[in-house]
């Protein structure tokens, strides 16, 4: 492996130390004993609920290639985990508020479980059953949990800020520090250990059920609106007049929408990006350092969330530029450079310049989920959070269905520039929101801010 990826990687493990090291008793939240319990116990369940889904990532499209599928037959298994997580996701959420959100987790676990078990089916009908499933418990993995949390955090009373750590200290783990072991424990089974590449996901059976049976005797059942025995079909109908009827919660969606499904592009297309002559990467590696970038972000959005003077609905309008600015590099960087049209080889130097843009634009991911989390326990009601949470993930899968669909179609560079676009959206949409809420913008915040500091250099931001 070449120097420049270690040297890379080192200097983003001393920056990750730095932001760590460098916090001070402004960027700590003061809790107490039984939420550290509390959080502790949630933050377990969910980094096993995260290794389950990680340990499957790195070996999914190879052990269909194993099975002799082309790009086409497995494209369209893709299609089919996303198609699932649209039209069943919503039910699956309304089924959560209603039956209970601790039932929508075990759920989870054994619709997961049954998932990895097709694996060991060469049939392709079987393969296809294994995405159905693995789209279900996706839509219950972002929907289920985190309205569980939400709703127990408050109804053992709770200060509502300390959502935030528990947001920030997940997104951290789980995903970060647990997907670069689950990748290193993916790659030991399957190829150290040459136990194949199934192996694996039998792995993250057992993990799966090793949660499974913490979430059975630790979690108490919380559910969503219990004032009226209301049907799957009025709690649908009414989470959707919920959204459509609240300018502030069908902007979160939007925005949740915009940035997902640019993430997941970015997901598809990283690859080529780095690669466009076939030039020799270390996937693995470069994959590692993803996810280290994205632990930067996480701890940092932990120091800015413990800021109650300083709100998500500011800074993330920055957070969304800076993004739109990362992903807009390639098309740049193509425009600006000449591609050498030698095949093989070290990466190049417009490659690494993109590897370094991409890294930032993870801090960003990083930094986007605990606060996406932290406007959603604000904003989202908590009778019907799971129903409207899976109503959120609706666009982003017929997002991501389409451009799996047409991955060949359109040059990388369009697609690059569309997400790009769709960021800037999002900054946009992510003001009024500021604004619907009745929030400063984030130009009068620092134009206080200064003002202010001008006059007491100790002086914290403005409350907003």
């Amino acid at each position: 492996m070449e120097a420049f990826y270690i040297g890379f990687f080192l200097v983003l493990l001393l920056l990750l130390g730095a932001v760590e090291l460098g916090k001070s008793h402004k960027d700590r939240i003061i809790t107490n004993t039984a939420f550290s319990s509390f959080k502790n116990n949630y933050l377990v369940v969910y980094c096993l609920m995260m290794a389950g889904d990680w340990l499957q990532g790195p070996y999914v499209y190879f052990l269909y290639t194993q099975y002799g599928f082309n790009k086409g037959d497995i494209g369209r298994l893709f299609i089919a985990g996303f198609g699932s997580s649209m039209i069943f996701g919503t039910f699956v959420g309304s089924l959560a508020d209603k039956y209970g959100r601790k039932r929508a987790s075990v759920t989870y676990c054994i619709t997961y479980v049954l998932s990895c078990m097709t694996k060991h089916s060469p049939e392709y009908k079987v393969l296809m059953l294994g995405r159905i499933l693995g789209g279900i418990a996706t839509s219950l993995l972002f929907s289920a949990f985190e309205s569980w949390l939400v709703a127990e955090h408050f109804k053992r009373g709770f200060d509502a800020q300390w959502l935030s750590l528990t947001f920030s200290k997940a997104v951290f783990l789980g995903n970060g520090l647990v997907a670069i072991v689950s990748g290193l424990v993916a790659n030991l089974l399957a190829d150290t250990l040459s136990l194949g590449p199934v192996s694996p996901f039998d792995a993250a059976s057992c993990v799966l059920g090793l949660g499974m049976v913490i979430i059975m005797y630790t979690w108490s059942e919380n559910y969503g609106d219990v004032s009226e025995n209301k049907s799957l079909l009025d709690q649908f109908r009414g989470a959707a007049s919920t959204i459509a009827s609240d300018e502030k919660i069908a902007l979160l969606g939007a925005i949740q929408s915009l940035f997902e499904g640019s993430m997941y592009t970015f997901v598809f297309l990283w690859t080529p990006a780095l690669s466009p002559n076939d030039e020799e990467i270390p996937h693995g590696f470069i994959f590692a350092t993803f996810m280290l970038s994205s632990m930067i972000g996480s701890s940092l959005a932990s120091r800015l969330l413990a800021r109650s003077s300083l709100r998500a609905e500011v800074y993330m309008q920055v957070v969304f530029l800076v993004s739109a600015g990362t992903l807009l590099s390639p098309v740049l960087i193509n425009f600006l450079t000449t591609s050498s049209g030698e095949k093989g080889g070290s990466i190049s130097l417009p490659g690494k310049l993109q590897l370094f843009s991409f890294c930032v634009f993870e801090v960003c991911v990083g930094i986007f989920w605990p606060s996406i989390m932290k406007l959603r326990s604000q904003y989202v009601p908590e009778e019907s959070r799971s129903t409207i949470l899976n109503f959120f993930r609706i666009p982003v899968n017929i997002f991501v269905c389409v451009v799996l669909y047409n991955v060949n179609a359109f040059p990388i560079t369009i697609m690059f520039g569309m997400c790009s676009i769709f960021l800037f959206m999002a900054s946009v949409l992510q003001n009024r929101l500021m604004v619907a809420g009745g929030k400063q913008s984030a130009l009068e915040v620092s134009r206080n801010w200064f003002s202010e500091s001008a006059v007491d250099p100790e002086a914290e931001p403005l409350n907003i």
